[in-house]
């Protein structure tokens, strides 16, 4: 279901720099990152007064970020205790940062010799990971101050002490802050590592508290409509008095419906099963099946009937069931965090859905494929952040859904330098490795607090019209969305048009629409990055007009990171149906959102990975980008946005509750601030695969 980065890291004789911060609060600013020039540096040594070459000395580095904005001194209640207790994870850079994304960008593009040279997770460990010299700089540093060493891996050490020993360490002071109706802790300045660690550390993060808030990129038909659900709504003679749906588009119409946006307006389409989705994007014509591929979904928590509950649905729309080890799971029950209702990540219950979805959908578009799934211990950063750690440091799979993402700036805090950092050496660690990580997109338009006023699964801490994270970060594939149209039950392509609708809800007296025109409702993610820069694959297609303008309307002097990458069908109003458990009845519904469309196209990838014989694709971006303009996409253009032109309308009429009948009149291509236009776009990027896609790898 429906997070993000600042503007480059900066490099200091290969070291990235980057800053600290807590958890998934996927909205915080990265401040700026400065750094000391390389030729000063140089100058430097040239003036040494010594007849031996002199060498820089190291230097204490300030984490800029790490005291959040939100620890203004007017909301300062003072300092914490001296004997208050608190545990920090410190990120670790590693022995060549600045090696590791250069390896990373080689390997994944075409024509460079180090291209498609994968490397084993001891190979990466051995040639970029933190050495023992490194390590143990960390633990004396640590310990000295009076901290314990409370936990490790090769990515991060944990820290645990008092706020005093805290407070020496990181040579900063830890306050209180009253903060949206709540006292928060953090540091009163930026954390300061001495010269000692100063190269060794990537980040720290946990230092200030921030509430989670990553969410699944998902929601249910069910859930949409109980939010706006009147209870009163009555059809007018003409309209049908049960629930209705049609098995592709235009098959069952409306003629007696009050007045709308067209004279002739459908009903919406049934929830997709798998099969019609693989017909649609040519993965039945292609014959591949995802055989020899492997796919890890990360989300939070577990099912404790997911297997059981996929296998039933599969076998229940002409699919096979898993066979045996074909599905895997890596979850600990014993270690999950943050499950109250008032914790910010809704336990395993509310994530549920979105792991059933991610599961059957990525069973459905490879059928064949394996499938681990990987539950993160909580929403928070550091525990989604270990969840994808396990991935690489194991090489679990060849590519990675995810159906989750965040805020770059909020008002609860903005993401930070460290945690941008922590991920992007993810990231980049999988790509060596030929793993890639696929990220929905979020389903609220240009994510702006204007269209979080009416769409049903925003975030209203938003500050402005942005992107998410990790979604927008320029190591991942955004996957955005769609609405797809078949032509027949089977699922023969019809069109497509961008993931974006407005609703209006049928009138108490059944003569009416309330509001009409209606509003934005539900949409895919997408726009120009104020905080990514744009990446080297995206230069040549991406039209500049979209890479300088920043989605608040300001122009950017540099290119900046434009998503999505590509999209595939995700709309709320052309749903995907899901069979789930979980502790109740088994039953199956409607879900939409961009969290469809990121399985799906992890589904695509492994199929790829077929066609290829085996051979991983790996970081995808630069092969999407090298495959724009041709017949491996369908150029997503939003028909009704010409002169003249009206937009496409559904009836959806889904079904009672309470006794009520629900009415509603649907308008698709409109998302908010978003458009999909000729070419590429900022609502669906190059476009939706094909299967010349698919066989473009062959």
């Amino acid at each position: 279901m429906p997070g993000h980065p600042r503007p480059r890291r900066e490099l200091i004789l290969g070291v990235v720099i980057s800053d600290a911060l807590p958890s998934r609060n996927r909205r915080r600013r990265i401040a700026a990152i400065t750094s000391v020039s390389l030729a000063m540096v140089a100058g430097a040594m040239v003036l040494a007064p010594s007849s031996q070459a002199s060498v820089a000395a190291p230097s204490a580095r300030t984490l800029l970020g790490t005291s959040p904005q939100w620890a203004a001194p007017s909301a300062d209640k003072g300092a914490t205790p001296s004997s208050a207790q608190l545990t920090a994870r410190v990120y670790l850079a590693g022995q060549d940062p600045a090696g590791l994304a250069a390896y990373a960008k080689a390997v994944s593009t075409a024509g460079s010799a180090q291209y498609g040279r994968f490397l084993s997770p001891a190979q990466v460990q051995q040639r970029f990971g933190a050495t023992p010299a490194q390590i143990a700089a960390v633990h004396a540093w640590a310990t000295g101050a009076g901290l314990q060493i409370a936990g490790s891996s090769a990515h991060y050490v944990d820290v645990h002490g008092t706020a005093a020993a805290v407070n020496r360490a990181f040579g900063t002071h830890l306050h209180e802050y009253a903060v949206q109706g709540e006292l928060r802790q953090a540091p009163s300045s930026d954390a300061v590592l001495p010269a000692s660690v100063a190269s060794a550390i990537l980040g720290v993060t946990g230092l200030s508290q921030n509430a989670p808030h990553v969410r699944p990129q998902s929601i249910s038909v069910n859930a949409s409509e109980a939010r706006t659900t009147d209870g009163k709504a009555k059809p007018k003679p003409g309209l049908p008095t049960v629930a209705t749906c049609s098995d592709y588009w235009g098959q069952k119409t409306v003629s007696g419906a009050p007045k709308g946006y067209t004279a002739k307006t459908s009903f919406d389409q049934c929830s997709f099963v798998p099969a019609q989705l693989r017909k649609a994007y040519g993965v039945t014509a292609s014959g591949l099946t995802g055989k020899g591929a492997r796919v890890a979904i990360v989300d939070a928590y577990g099912s404790s009937t997911m297997l059981a509950d996929a296998n039933r649905f599969a076998t229940a729309h002409g699919d096979k069931a898993f066979r045996s080890g074909q599905y895997t799971e890596v979850v600990d029950p014993a270690a999950w965090t943050k499950t109250g209702p008032k914790d910010g990540c809704g336990g395993a219950a509310g994530w549920a859905g979105e792991e059933s979805l991610d599961v059957e959908m990525v069973h459905g578009m490879a059928p064949d494929a394996g499938v681990v799934y990987v539950g993160a211990n909580s929403c928070s950063d550091q525990d989604l952040l270990a969840a994808l750690s396990t991935v690489v440091d194991k090489h679990l799979a060849d590519v990675v859904s995810n159906s989750w993402s965040g805020l770059m700036h909020s008002t609860s805090g903005d993401e930070t330098p460290a945690q941008v950092a922590a991920y992007e050496q993810i990231f980049q660690q999988g790509a060596v490795e030929g793993i890639g990580f696929d990220f929905s997109s979020g389903d609220c338009g240009d994510e702006s607090p204007a269209a979080a006023a009416t769409g049903a699964n925003c975030d209203p801490t938003s500050t402005r019209a942005q992107t998410g994270f990790p979604s927008s970060d320029s190591w991942v594939t955004d996957v955005g969305g769609t609405a797809l149209a078949v032509s027949d039950k089977k699922g023969s392509y019809g069109f497509e048009t961008d993931m974006g609708t407005q609703r209006s809800v049928l009138s108490a007296d059944g003569k009416s629409w309330t509001p009409f025109p209606g509003k934005f409702f539900f949409g895919g993610g997408g726009g120009t990055s104020e905080d990514f820069a744009q990446p080297w694959y995206q230069g040549p297609v991406v039209p500049s007009t979209l890479s300088h303008t920043l989605m608040t309307g300001a122009t950017s002097k540099t290119a900046q990171r434009v998503t999505p990458d590509v999209a595939m069908n995700g709309d709320l109003y052309t749903s995907v149906l899901v069979g789930m458990s979980d502790g109740a009845p088994y039953s199956e519904g409607g879900y939409g959102g961009t969290s469809v469309s990121a399985p799906e196209f992890s589904g695509i990838q492994a199929d790829a990975i077929q066609a290829r014989h085996g051979r991983p694709i790996g970081f995808a971006n630069p092969e999407l980008y090298e495959r724009f303009g041709s017949k491996s996409f369908t150029d997503v253009v939003n028909h009704t946005l010409g002169k003249g032109q009206q937009p496409l309308n559904a009836v959806a009429d889904m079904g009672v509750v309470s006794g009520s009948l629900r009415v509603r009149l649907v308008a698709f291509g409109r998302d908010y601030g978003l458009a999909a236009t000729k070419g590429f776009d900022n609502a669906t990027g190059v476009g939706s695969p094909t299967e010349a896609y698919l066989n473009s790898f062959r």
